[in-house]
């Protein structure tokens, strides 16, 4: 028998638990409304586009690249370089649709986001003084991976207008003056998971100003940035970066599909050799990649590859009936908070929402905590999940809201998950106060 203690520390950690007890309520649940998946929607898929991408690249590959049937073959169904084979198309994507101008060279594409954040942080990260600052609350995909490799994790602070640059000051100077190196920023500047918050373009020019300071990478993580609900679209970091501070984290699991498992990094800063000589940040990537995944399926990079030569290598223009579905999904969930939770009810008063400008999720702030307690009350008795925001902090925070994903739900499903919401909400305020009655 194997003792915990002789494993990996971070396989104790709450974070690595929070997904199989969300999967867990889901399944014991399986006809209340979601609010916790943040998943794109089916309504977009059908099976045929599979082969109509695929068949599309292949003819990109003979009659663009003029590749021979046999390089076709050796293309598709080989390994294949580390870094990817249709990164030339992406960095076309990323200047029609960003104004991100990087070398091909520069892209490596990666087996989903997920491993472009592991890959980032284990080569940037070589001393146990290196620190990774995220934004709080933070997407547990980054700081599940940090605690992986032991890497140490600062908190920065979110205000309702993104990342609180006064604290990340504050962090830098104090983490300097303790003898650790601030190494890189984890931030999520548009439509931030959890928060839904987004940062002003602005904040987005002071904080390249604080990076450069600071000698510090940015890890700029852009999954949601197509999905705006009022424009016009705020520039990314990486289009405005002129220093080589961000490296940029893309996805293809949202503006695509998520079964892929196709993302990317673009890593164009210059790498000073032991010998003297100049390489791209790429490269070393490229070098971890070969011993984690090898590379990423060619088959799902074909489909992906497809979808970019279909529309002219904007992704932008293909998920015009995307961003629109969800932006009326998020306004659907604004106008049923207000119903349902109205200001004239005194239960109602203390509740609170953030309104996000775009992306997939909003934070609801309560008068109670939003604990499993709650969410199993919640799911058994009132047929809606929901995700307490507690597991997006280090420590103590969040104990009092939630998250609300508007991205896998029908407006009419919408509607019905936010009655059923209020309802659970009423109730288990009114016991506060009968409980508060009896006490007194």
């Amino acid at each position: 028998m194997l003792l915990q203690d002789a494993l990996h520390p971070s396989l104790t950690d709450p974070i690595l638990d929070v997904m199989n007890f969300l999967n867990e309520i889901a399944l014991r649940f399986p006809e209340a409304i979601s609010f916790a998946p943040g998943r794109p929607h089916e309504k977009f898929y059908d099976p045929q586009q599979l082969t109509t991408y695929l068949d599309a690249y292949i003819r990109h590959l003979g009659q663009e690249r003029g590749f021979t049937e046999a390089q076709i073959r050796t293309n598709l169904f080989q390994y294949g370089r580390t870094n990817g084979h249709i990164h030339g198309l992406i960095a076309r994507m990323l200047e029609k649709d960003e104004g991100i101008r990087v070398a091909p060279e520069s892209i490596v594409v990666t087996a989903g986001c997920q491993e472009g954040m592991f890959i980032s942080l284990r080569a940037l990260f070589s001393k146990d003084t290196d620190v990774l600052l995220v934004g709080m609350p933070c997407y547990i995909g980054i700081t599940g991976a940090a605690r992986l490799l032991d890497i140490e994790i600062v908190p920065v602070a979110e205000r309702e207008d993104g990342l609180d640059l006064h604290e990340l000051e504050r962090t830098v100077e104090t983490l300097r003056a303790q003898g650790k190196r601030p190494r890189a920023l984890y931030l999520v500047a548009d439509f931030a998971n959890p928060s839904g918050r987004s940062l002003p373009e602005p904040a987005r020019k002071r904080l390249l100003e604080i990076a450069a300071r600071a000698d510090m990478l940015i890890l700029e993580d852009n999954p949601y940035g197509f999905f705006y609900r009022e424009g016009p679209r705020k520039p990314t970091l990486k289009s405005m970066d002129d220093r080589g501070q961000v490296i940029y984290l893309g996805s293809f699991s949202k503006s695509a599909f998520p079964g892929l498992r196709v993302g990317y990094a673009v890593a164009d800063q210059r790498v000073l050799g032991q010998t003297g000589e100049h390489h791209l940040l790429a490269e070393d990537f490229s070098k971890i990649k070969s011993l984690l995944t090898v590379n990423t399926s060619a088959i799902c990079q074909a489909i992906i590859g497809g979808m970019l030569v279909m529309n002219g290598c904007s992704l932008l223009e293909a998920n015009h009936e995307a961003i629109r579905f969800y932006k009326d999904n998020m306004d659907a969930t604004l106008q049923a908070l207000e119903r349902h939770f109205p200001r004239s009810e005194a239960w109602a008063r203390d509740v609170t929402w953030n309104v996000p400008d775009g992306g997939f999720f909003l934070v609801m702030k309560l008068p109670i905590e939003a604990d499993e307690a709650l969410l199993e009350q919640s799911a058994r008795h009132h047929q809606v999940i929901w995700t307490p925001m507690r597991y997006f902090y280090l420590g103590t925070g969040g104990e009092h809201e939630l998250r609300l994903s508007v991205s896998y739900l029908t407006p009419e499903r919408i509607e019905e998950g936010v009655s059923r919401l209020a309802r659970l909400l009423k109730t288990a305020l009114e016991q506060r106060g009968a409980r508060a009655l009896q006490a007194g």
